[in-house]
This record gives C-alpha cells, sequence and structure tokens, in this order.
C-alpha cells in the first residue's frame, strides 16, 4: 500500500491493545485519522497466544485493578449482545482449589477484600445442604452470579466437581470470569475500526520524529521504502517491543518481560470435563518421581529445580466446543526476567512438567503421564511492571502515550485500556482510577509507599 503523508493518530503495534485503542478512537470518540502500524500481520505476535481467559478477581490495595477490568468486561459483554455474541464469551469462572486449610482461609481473605473493592459478593457454602450454589452454564455469560462462591465443606465439593483430587479442602468459585475467542474479538475491533477510517499498515517503525518536546512525526520503513510521515499524536501499544519503542522517544519505562508457555493436547480420557471452568491448584507443590526419573533429573543443572518445591498457580481448561477433546494446560513455574527473542526459545520438558503438576489437582491426568499424549506449545512474553499493573496514559513527551504492560490480561483488559487511553488522548473525562494506570504513578509519594508492601499480584 501507498502510505499517507500524515496522520492525526499513529498506533505501534497491531496485537490486542493497538486495535482496540484504534477502535476507540475511530468508533466511539470520532478520530477518522489513525493508522496502524505493524510489520507483522494483526494479532499474530502474543496476542493469538494467550489462554483467552478473563476475571475480575484481582489483588491489590485500592482497587483499580478491579475497577479497570469491570469495565472493561461491561464494554465486551456489550460488543457480545452487540454481534450475537461473535466471540463466543462465556462465564464459567474460575476455580481455585486447595488441599491445605490455612489457604482456604486465605482465600476467604482474598475474595472478601475483592468485594469490598467491587468484584460482588462472597457467599461461603459450609454444609453439604448450603443453598444459594448453582454451577456455572458452560455457554452463556447473562444473568450469571457475581462475586464468588467459597466451598468449604467436602461432600458439597464433591458433588459439583467429582473430578478433584479427594485432597481438595476448599474452593473457590470465582464467577465473573470464563474465556472467549481473542481472535475473533479482535477481528471484529479492528474490522469496525477500518470501516470507521483507520488504516492498517505492514510497515516497521524506525524512528519517532520529536521536536520542542513533543511528537511531530514518524519514520517508516515499508519494504525496502522509507517514508516520513507527519503526525503529532503515537501511541506505543507495541506488546514485547514497548522498550524498544519507547527507547525511540527517549524514554525508559519500567517494565520487564517474563516468557510464559501454554500446552495443548487431546484429552481424550475425558480427565478435563468439556463443561469445566477454567481449573487452578492454588497449592505449590513438589511433583511425584520415580527414584530413575530423579536421577535423571538431578544429573542436569536445567532440571534440577524440577525435584524441589514448585510454585501454586498451574491451571487448565477445556479448548473449544463441548464435542472437542483439546485442553490447555499453564504453569508459570520458571517466571523470571529475559529478553524477548523471536521465535520463541524450545522448552522440550515444559508440557509433561505442566501435566505432572496438573495431575494433582485432576487425578484424572495421572493416566497419560506413562506417555505423554502429542503436546503443542507455544506462548508469548508478559510484559509487566512490578506491580503487574498495566501503563495507560501519557509519556513524558508532549503527543506520545502508552498501553502497555498488559501482563497476561492482555485481551480481557484491551477493551477497558483502550477506552482510558481514548480519554487521556482526546481529552474526555477520565474516571477515578485512572491515575492509577499512568506512568507519572511511581512520581507519587504515597503510591511508592504502596508498592513497598503490596502483596500479590494477581498473575497465572
Amino acid at each position: 500500500m501507498t502510505l499517507p503523508e500524515q496522520a492525526e493518530v499513529v498506533i505501534c503495534g497491531a496485537g490486542i491493545a493497538g486495535v482496540a485503542v484504534a477502535h476507540q478512537l475511530t468508533v466511539h470518540a470520532g478520530v477518522r485519522d489513525v493508522l496502524l502500524v505493524d510489520d507483522r500481520p494483526p494479532l499474530t505476535l502474543t496476542s493469538d497466544k494467550s489462554t483467552e481467559a478473563y476475571r475480575n478477581f484481582w489483588p491489590g490495595p485500592d482497587g483499580a485493578m478491579i475497577a479497570l477490568m469491570n469495565r472493561s468486561l461491561d464494554l465486551m459483554e456489550e460488543l457480545a449482545r452487540g454481534t450475537d455474541n461473535v466471540f463466543r464469551l462465556n462465564r464459567r469462572g474460575y476455580l481455585y482449589a486447595t488441599a491445605v486449610p490455612a489457604r482456604a482461609a486465605a482465600l476467604e481473605r482474598a475474595a472478601t477484600a475483592a468485594a469490598g473493592q467491587g468484584a460482588g459478593p462472597l457467599r461461603v457454602h459450609d454444609h453439604a445442604d448450603s443453598g444459594g450454589y448453582a454451577p456455572s452454564p458452560p455457554e452463556v455469560f447473562e444473568h450469571q452470579p457475581l462475586g464468588a462462591d467459597l466451598i468449604v465443606q467436602r461432600a458439597l465439593l464433591r458433588r459439583h466437581f467429582p473430578y478433584l483430587t479427594e485432597r481438595a479442602v476448599a474452593a473457590l468459585h470465582v464467577r465473573r470470569c470464563g474465556w472467549f475467542s481473542g481472535q475473533q474479538l479482535g477481528m471484529l475491533l479492528l474490522e469496525r475500526a477500518r470501516t470507521r477510517g483507520a488504516v492498517l499498515a505492514a510497515a516497521r517503525l524506525e524512528a519517532v520524529e520529536v521536536a520542542g518536546g513533543r511528537v511531530h512525526g514518524v519514520v517508516l520503513r515499508e519494504g525496502g521504502r522509507t517514508q516520513h510521515l507527519r503526525t503529532s499524536c503515537f501511541v506505543d501499544a507495541a506488546g514485547p517491543h514497548l522498550v524498544s519503542v519507547a527507547a525511540l522517544l527517549g524514554i525508559e519505562l519500567p517494565v520487564f518481560c517474563e516468557l510464559h508457555l501454554k500446552a495443548s493436547f487431546r484429552d481424550t480420557r475425558g480427565a478435563v470435563p468439556r463443561a469445566a471452568p477454567l481449573l487452578i491448584w492454588d497449592d505449590p507443590q513438589e511433583l511425584e518421581w520415580s527414584d530413575e526419573e530423579r536421577e535423571l533429573l538431578a544429573a542436569q543443572e536445567e532440571s534440577r529445580g524440577f525435584l524441589g518445591l514448585l510454585p501454586a498457580g498451574v491451571h487448565a481448561r477445556p479448548e473449544g466446543t463441548m464435542e472437542g477433546e483439546q485442553v490447555l494446560v499453564l504453569w508459570p513455574y520458571h517466571a523470571q526476567p529475559v529478553e524477548p527473542h523471536f521465535p520463541l526459545p524450545e522448552e522440550p520438558q515444559f508440557a509433561e512438567i505442566a501435566l505432572r503438576g496438573m495431575a494433582t489437582m485432576l487425578p484424572g491426568l495421572r493416566a497419560y503421564l506413562d506417555a505423554v499424549p502429542r503436546t503443542f506449545v507455544d506462548g508469548g512474553y508478559y510484559v509487566k511492571t512490578r506491580e503487574n499493573r498495566c501503563l495507560v496514559g501519557p509519556l513524558p513527551v508532549g503527543g506520545a502515550y502508552v498501553l502497555g504492560a498488559l501482563s497476561g490480561y492482555g485481551l480481557m483488559v484491551a477493551c477497558g485500556a483502550a477506552e482510558l487511553l481514548g480519554a487521556h488522548i482526546t481529552g474526555a473525562l477520565l474516571p477515578e482510577y485512572a491515575g492509577a494506570f499512568t506512568l507519572s504513578r511511581y512520581d507519587d509519594p504515597a503510591y511508592r509507599r504502596l508498592l513497598e508492601d503490596w502483596g500479590p499480584t494477581g498473575e497465572l
């Protein structure tokens, strides 16, 4: 295509963040001259590697994440209603299970705190005939409970979730959670933006031109041709390339990357019921190994860590239709800051380790351990701030903005974060939670004090 000579807004990155911003500006804010720039096809770098799940259950001292996520989910539900649910939004919930009574108490405290911050009420079910609990229907998102249900009566837990390990003593079923087709949502937003004038350019950003402390243009490379393009508004929505793009503005962002993987396989034995919620084992664990396996693992430095205590958070969900067999399994047991590289580095042991960890919660998966089924492993980079809260707002160069550090929750927060960034760009009224997501929050002494004792970051 022939690149334009100017644009009102240039967005670097056509992942879910950039596409959502283009949609917000064109469809809702009336901005017509929007250029999306990416040298890859849209929604293909990390946006299509997601678990595609969502939740409004987020720890934090001020409730800002819950407020932003609730708003994003409101917008997603509006889109689902208006499109006959083309992106297959459900509200099956997240089920956090534990075998440790003390962790059950911690789940109750977390759900109580979340309820006080707007996630919805907590209902505790502590005897076998507890009323008020109903499982989530698998394909519905309308007219479902909010908040969470804590099941601490084991007979009740077995009645509704017989596939869980008998060691489970409690489970927290968080209700405004589920999953959807991220690709379908992203393409819906992109096509609606394009019908309102947004242009997608298969080009590479080479430079951002700044003069007098303000953005004046960008330099793009399309094929072998370089072109200067005038603009006074630039958005860094570059996903795992967020830092390198900000560096073109002379800005250092306080973020880092972690590699997160997921494994997909056919569950021919039905160990993960097709109507199940997203299933999370909330306990740290040591994996079971034979003496021979232990000897082999101990012999190599890169595998020795699998013999010790591994973190909580292994999780799985059914993928595809109710008639399908595909299952996704994830476990961020190896999360550490890394430099992003593409293609992703191989980790051949990931599928087996994740499957072994998930089998602690779902004993039916143990049947696969003697011969691990054929799996497909992919994933992407979580771009994170230290408190796992995204960056949405202006940068310290006039006309420059950021929407990034979306960690593993980009798909679920994209609509709300794009609306928030659109308000910054157009000068619209900002919500109360806006300041909790700007880069300038780190200049606030009160916020810095919060960081000193932040607690859990809500990562999965």
